[in-house]
């Protein structure tokens, strides 16, 4: 495929400017520049893309359109479609997400003396996490301490984070890089062994740990293999998606209903604690956006904890990853990771003009991205009529050396070069794509849910980690180190728990709540798949 003749003509822009961007950094934004910038541009400060939600916990606060739709849904069941008193699993504690933040979940509620079921929309793995690419950040270098990471990421947060929440991320950033690499995490190394490490958009350290750029792939490959390894203590039902969670008539969680996604069947789960580890909610596609999530990222943890009364925490805000795919049409949406720009690469223009500092923060640089591209008139357009910019990865080998992008970015060279595109010689082009659910339910440093007992949480479902915009490299770390308290203080809360009579009497106060605010809502949620239709000529 190939590149087209008229996007030939730009890149040669961008090849003549290359010596002169190399030599002149491209200043930062100002704090007032970056405000206006994104106030004007950031899909967050759309209001045609928010409504109020009406019932609920966070009833009256808005939240994207896409994402009422589902917390307004109606459930699956009734409180009395199912027999209660047939109870198909019972177990110390129940996991609900197959990704980083459920296996690490799993292991450490293994390691303090739980049972424990852990149950899979898809096939244990297929997450999030398995896609993620850049990096994991923690500070143990000499230069760097817990207390800058924690500033970097109150800073990129505009400084709205949980204070209690980013100190556990910080303090236990270390430790649980050597819990990964104990386990057979293949971080980069120099040959003494040292960890190597880059900076990330918004950082003032280089902290970032890479496994090359399958970094994701490398931590959940080998997550999953430790979990696959106990058997006997851990349960794993995969193809098994909740559809809402159990209540027992002393006002506890008490496990979840789980559906069969190949059968239909349905299946009762006792669990003394219960762990949301879903993950996030791209495969809504917030405003139209393309997404990087993957298949089943339809926010389903979201909608379970809301409605047995947990409540969210900037549910108005997602990050929109700068540099997504934008061509071939086959890939739009697709992750180009920030160790691109990491490493170098500067954004450009159609003109191969720099028009903004290539590591912004995210919501900075994906707001530049849809300015150039909108407002300045100066994106490359593709033949399908999608506008993008060029990210100019052939800088990597100029600055670090010949054959660095083959090195340290064997992701993105494959995923370029089935299309006949080298980025090696040529840039990519790039376009902002839904990425990251930055809000979601409130959690306390323990993983345990204010006001809703034994229900826990940890992973991207989490609310207060990183503000109104997270940091590259914070997301890999926040599954590990929520994954693992919520597993563990799990475990221990479930010795001390006696459950009563489940019941499913919540479902129907949700029902009543929306017939008195008038809601109609034919969804039923969790979706658990996006519709997609195929359009048939």
């Amino acid at each position: 495929m190939s590149y087209t003749p008229e996007m030939r003509e730009s890149i040669k822009k961008v090849e003549a400017t290359r010596p002169a961007r190399l030599d002149q950094p491209f200043p930062r934004l100002a704090p007032e520049e970056k405000e206006r910038l994104l106030e004007r541009f950031h899909p967050d400060y759309r209001a045609e893309g928010f409504r109020d939600i009406r019932v609920g916990p966070n009833k009256g606060e808005k939240a994207p359109n896409e994402l009422v739709d589902v917390l307004e849904g109606r459930s699956h069941l009734t409180s009395d479609a199912l027999d209660l008193t047939r109870i198909d699993y019972d177990t110390d504690v129940l996991i609900i997400g197959g990704g980083g933040a459920g296996a690490s979940a799993a292991l450490l509620a293994r390691e303090n003396g739980a049972g424990v079921i852990l149950a899979t929309k898809l096939r244990l793995g297929d997450a999030n996490t398995m896609m993620a690419q850049g990096g994991i950040q923690a500070a143990d270098k000499p230069n760097d301490s817990p207390v800058i990471h924690y500033l970097d990421i109150m800073g990129g947060g505009r400084f709205v984070n949980d204070p209690d929440l980013v100190e556990a991320l910080v303090i236990d950033a270390s430790l649980v890089i050597q819990w990964l690499g104990d386990l057979g995490v293949m971080f980069d190394k120099e040959p003494d062994g040292t960890m190597m490490t880059i900076h990330g958009g918004g950082t003032s350290r280089k902290r970032m740990h890479s496994a090359r750029d399958y970094s994701g792939a490398g931590i959940m490959r080998v997550l999953r293999d430790e979990v696959r390894s106990y058997p006997e203590h851990i349960t794993v039902l995969e193809f098994s998606s909740a559809i809402e969670l159990l209540m027992d008539d002393k006002g506890q969680v008490a496990g979840a209903i789980l559906q069969n996604l190949e059968t239909g069947e349905h299946l009762v789960v006792r669990a003394r604690c219960t762990i949301i580890a879903t993950g996030g909610s791209g495969r809504l596609h917030y405003q139209g956006f393309a997404t990087t999530n993957h298949y089943g990222a339809t926010g389903d943890g979201l909608i379970l904890g809301y409605r047995v009364g947990a409540r969210l925490l900037h549910q108005d805000t997602m990050q929109y990853h700068p540099t997504g795919a934008a061509y071939p049409e086959q890939i739009v949406g697709q992750l180009v990771t920030a160790k691109v720009r990491g490493l170098g690469a500067q954004v450009v223009n159609a003109e191969g003009n720099q028009f903004v500092y290539h590591l912004e923060t995210r919501d900075a640089e994906a707001s530049a991205v849809i300015r150039e591209c909108t407002e300045r008139g100066e994106g490359v357009e593709t033949p399908s009529g999608m506008l993008g910019v060029w990210l100019d990865s052939p800088m990597i080998n100029i600055i670090h050396g010949p054959g660095t992008i083959e090195a340290k970015l064997p992701a993105m060279v494959r995923q370029f070069k089935r299309f006949d595109i080298d980025i090696t010689k040529d840039p990519m082009l790039v376009y902002p794509t839904l990425h990251y659910q930055n809000g979601g339910l409130i959690l306390r440093p323990d993983g345990s849910i204010p006001g809703i007992p034994n229900l826990y949480g940890a992973g991207e479902i989490s609310g207060g980690v990183h503000g109104r915009n997270r940091l590259m490299g914070n997301s890999l770390l926040e599954i590990t180190v929520f994954g693992r308290r919520a597993g563990r203080a799990a475990a221990l809360r479930a010795k001390e728990v006696e459950l009563g009579k489940l019941t499913l009497a919540h479902v129907d106060e949700w029902n009543k709540q929306l017939q008195e605010a008038g809601i109609d809502n034919p969804i039923l949620s969790p979706i658990l798949l996006p519709d997609y239709a195929r359009k048939v000529r």
